[in-house]
């Protein structure tokens, strides 16, 4: 597989809950199809300013289908939540068909809500936490050179 043709989650590296998230997916991407980047890195910045979007938006999640390619795309809020879910092992298919007959907007109001209290709630990092070892060749923003 190449590597833009990974799916790619950007996240707010420093909520906790956006980091509980990343370790979710990690336990339960049994492929390891996706890959991950910090909203507040560059590569983050770049592509979210391709698609006209501040890089400063870290509200929100984003999956980056099509990395690099001419149909790139983001799925934002719900959209990439439930994208997300399609994606793992049973039974978050099922969870995201569910939630899919909400409306949209009903669906990213209640994203929105869940972001908004998220740091009062998961707490907030210093910094961005780095990958273990294991994993850390599926974030794409660690430069791990010395």
């Amino acid at each position: 597989m190449e590597s833009n043709s990974h799916p790619v989650l950007l996240y707010d590296g420093v909520c906790g809950l956006c980091n509980r998230v990343v370790q979710f997916v990690l336990g339960r991407d049994q492929g390891g199809v996706f890959r991950f980047a910090a909203l507040q890195s560059p590569f983050a910045a770049r592509i979210l300013r391709r698609h006209g979007l501040h890089p400063e938006v870290q509200n929100t999640l984003v999956v980056v289908l099509n990395l690099d390619r001419s149909d790139e795309q983001l799925l934002v809020r719900s959209d990439g939540a439930l994208y997300l879910l399609r994606t793992l092992r049973k039974p978050w298919p099922f969870i995201a068909r569910l939630a899919m007959v909400l409306p949209p907007a009903l669906r990213d109001l209640g994203y929105r809500m869940v972001a908004k209290s998220r740091y009062w709630i998961f707490g907030k990092h210093d910094t961005c936490p780095l990958p273990t070892p294991d994993v850390v060749n599926r974030f794409l923003d660690v430069d791990m050179s010395p």
